[in-house]
């Protein structure tokens, strides 16, 4: 069994950098774990590894998607997977990085043995929505499953339909799928590091990584590229909805505090997950020397 050292965190926290610099020093690669980077042609929006960053250290996982496709939990397990295994076999050392929960608890945990999507069932639960809203789905998984009821937001539509969907292929709650299984299983060793830094450090960082989105024209360029192409599935990632809204209005003011308040938002989302799922953070400000001789020292007798 592979050892796979997880950087994982809200967005702006600091993933990349360190786990650049740790597979620098470890003779390691990057497996992304990141929901967003997947997509090609996304980069700035999603704050994508920059060319120096790729220089300096192999990364996985970006660019295997057009911003038309849906990838999901199983087909990213499926994909890492191979990239971790081609990793060990060459002698290198995994280093998975990302902010996507979900995915890496898939990664490390195994996969819930749920129904697939039905593009017929969320047809129908989709007309629901635009007819009720989404209050009316939200009291409807109430009904059927009120333990995920209760852990999902009122207004998370997605998690909501896919609770609904479970329900209804498989005849039972998704909250008892989740009991059963547990995430039990240990797919690899991990070693888990959350990087949580302190909220005012955070909001400062993602306040800043906006600025020059929208400064520098590079969210507006790939906004226009989604545009040309009809890729509207792609401008539900933040950033990209707020800057198609600022080309028709010329509010671009407006559409950078949007864009700063959902991405506020998310990190919150995230760092509630992971502070749940990954166990102790990370001392800010984080010490990369130090930090490489600790994985160092972890990865010793591991399979490489």
């Amino acid at each position: 069994m592979y050892r796979v050292l997880t950087i994982c965190g809200p967005t702006a926290s600091g993933k990349t950098a360190l786990a650049v610099e740790l597979a620098e020093k470890l003779d390691g690669e990057i497996v992304s774990a990141d929901s967003q980077q997947c997509y090609r042609g996304l980069d700035a929006g999603t704050a994508k590894p920059t060319p120096q960053e790729r220089a300096r250290a192999p990364h996985h996982l970006l660019d295997v998607a057009d911003p038309e496709e849906q990838l999901d939990a199983a087909r990213f397990v499926q994909l890492a997977d191979a990239a971790i295994a081609d990793i060990g076999k060459r002698g290198k050392r995994a280093i998975v990085a990302g902010g996507t929960g979900l995915w890496i608890r898939a990664l490390l945990r195994g996969l819930l043995d749920a129904p697939g999507a039905s593009p017929e069932f969320r047809a129908a639960v989709r007309e629901e929505f635009e007819a009720l809203g989404v209050p009316a789905l939200h009291a409807r998984l109430r009904a059927v499953d009120p333990a995920a009821a209760a852990r999902i937001l009122p207004n998370d539509r997605v998690r909501i339909e896919r609770a609904l969907e479970v329900h209804a292929l498989s005849g039972r709650p998704l909250s008892d799928l989740q009991r059963e299984h547990r995430f039990a299983q240990a797919r690899y060793q991990a070693l888990i590091w959350f990087l949580d830094p302190p909220r005012e450090v955070l909001r400062a960082r993602i306040e800043a990584r906006t600025r020059r989105m929208f400064a520098d024209g590079s969210l507006r360029r790939e906004t226009e590229w989604l545009l040309a192409r009809g890729a509207t599935k792609a401008l539900k990632i933040i950033g990209y909805g707020e800057c198609a809204e600022a080309l028709q209005t010329g509010d671009w003011a407006a559409a950078e505090e949007r864009t700063n308040a959902r991405t506020r938002q998310y990190a919150k989302r995230q760092r509630s997950w992971f502070a749940k799922d990954a166990g102790a953070s990370l001392q800010w400000p984080f010490d990369a020397l130090r930090l490489c001789e600790q994985a160092a020292g972890w990865y010793e007798g591991a399979p490489r």
